[in-house]
């Protein structure tokens, strides 16, 4: 949060005194006296929801806007003339967005929200403007969408490393991971909510959508849904950035905890704090590693299954549900982690076990004539949908695990580490797809792969929690 979150005046009602000198304390994980000291505690607005919400609507148009081609790929090339190549860089701009993820890290933690949510969403009602500028000539309106996906990239770092800083800053330890699910899973619904759009909005050339309007899937009737479609993703966005410039404070008027009202980090010194934590870069790994891989899986899952004749339709569906049940059972895991707290590590284990189970059924599915596992619709459905619930469930529980692991170091610099980690990995795997977009077995393998990686590296992890210990023993 910076050194320069709340004031002196603000801190010294909720921070305890200082131990006398001669009187021995024990100590606790984070160094501080573990005796008994003065009941404290911070003070919550009803506001907060409202903040909360509009953060959460921010993150699930960025996604929206971001997974708007994946899903419809086979209807933009007709449209728009795109090739694999312009589908897989349109997917691509979203971890290319993460390129000044530091910038933004710096803003948050000297700035605050307000100014940080402003210029994201800024950000975002530029790009979908520029995809939605009617140009007859395809090669400037090809231009125009490319230059729109990478604007909107651009908003990727605040909207998926703030929420860990908003629950903090906003809500009391009891509620502070369920605010972290809906604030940063809101935004995986974004792209979900594009399979669903896309699809059922704009037919497909291929003719095996089940849509009235089949018969008419022209090329200039596929371009008009298309563009519908932008147009309706602009007005949505233009709406929230008009809320957020309405109302969107940095802070409370009073911080909701003592771990809220406590000084953190310099910029510079969390870095060398993370940088020097090995612990730290273990979960670091363990998140960005399956998630990076996953999030560009999901971003092509229409040129995946392509090959085993799943239409577009079909594999909008299959994408949908499994992030829909990432974001519901991942609100549950976090309001189930605010009830019973230090299990972090424990939740995490379950849900990477299932994910390696679950994306090595997939895998050699994909793979019937030689494993000669049925494949069926039941079957991919089945296999990709608890793929997407037991690792986006997952993020929420990673964030808090990060702050708690590395606490006093701002959540925004924290969780802004690991993201951009995450989208390199992601757009590694995105730039040999712009190459090798003819075969797509080799990406199916980096599924079970790094779920299993991750899964043993959290398995070697000792967990801690300083900011929990500093707010619930320190305040009792």
């Amino acid at each position: 949060m910076g050194l320069g979150w709340s004031t002196a005046e603000e801190r010294r009602p909720l921070l305890p005194p200082p131990p006398p000198q001669a009187r021995p304390q024990a100590r606790g994980p984070a160094g501080g006296p573990a005796g008994r000291l003065p009941p404290l505690s911070g003070r919550v607005y009803g506001r907060r929801w409202l903040v909360l919400l509009l953060f959460s609507l921010l993150g699930f148009a960025q996604g929206l806007v971001w997974n708007t081609w994946g899903p419809i790929q086979n209807s933009a090339r007709l449209a728009f003339g795109f090739s694999g190549w312009d589908i897989a860089l349109l997917v691509f701009w979203g971890p290319i967005g993460f390129a000044p993820c530091f910038f933004f890290m710096w803003l948050m933690d000297k700035k605050g929200l307000r100014v940080t949510v402003l210029l994201t969403s800024s950000l975002m009602v530029l790009g979908a403007g520029l995809r939605c500028i009617p140009v007859s000539d395809l090669e400037i309106r090809k231009k125009l969408i490319h230059g729109g996906q990478l604007l909107n990239g651009l908003a990727g770092p605040t909207v998926m490393n703030a929420a860990p800083f908003l629950s903090t800053t906003w809500f009391s330890p009891d509620e502070r991971a369920t605010a972290t699910a809906i604030a940063s899973l809101l935004n995986y619904l974004g792209s979900a909510g594009a399979f669903l759009v896309g699809p059922l909005v704009v037919p497909s050339p291929n003719g095996t959508a089940h849509l009235l309007l089949a018969s008419q899937s022209n090329t200039e009737h596929i371009k008009d849904r298309i563009e519908a479609v932008l147009y309706a993703e602009f007005g949505m966005v233009s709406l929230i950035f008009s809320a957020a410039l309405a109302y969107f404070p940095s802070r409370p008027p009073f911080p909701p905890s003592v771990a809220a009202a406590s000084q953190r980090l310099s910029y510079r010194r969390s870095f060398c704090r993370l940088l020097s934590n090995f612990r730290f870069l273990m979960i670091a790994l363990a998140y960005a590693i399956p998630l990076g891989v996953f999030s560009g899986w999901s971003g092509v899952l229409d040129l995946i299954l392509t090959p085993v004749h799943v239409s577009q339709v079909d594999a909008g569906w299959i994408g949908f549900w499994s992030i829909v049940g990432g974001c519901v059972v991942g609100i549950a895991m976090a309001r189930f982690a605010d009830f019973i707290r230090g299990m972090l590590k424990f939740i995490l284990l379950l849900l990477l076990s299932g994910a390696t189970l679950a994306s090595t059924w997939f895998t050699l599915t994909c793979l019937t004539s030689v494993t000669h596992l049925p494949l069926t619709t039941a079957t991919l459905y089945t296999s990709c949908i608890l793929l997407g619930i037991f690792l986006n469930s997952s993020v929420p529980i990673f964030f808090e695990l990060f702050v708690e692991t590395v606490y006093p170091v701002p959540e925004g610099i924290s969780c802004g580490v690991v993201t951009f980690l995450s989208n390199v990995f992601m757009g590694v795997l995105l730039f040999f797809l712009t190459f090798y977009h003819t075969e797509f077995s080799w990406f199916n393998w980096c599924l079970p792969g790094s779920c299993l990686l991750s899964l043993l590296l959290i398995l070697c992890f000792r967990e801690s929690y300083d900011r929990l210990y500093l707010d619930v023993v320190v305040s009792v």
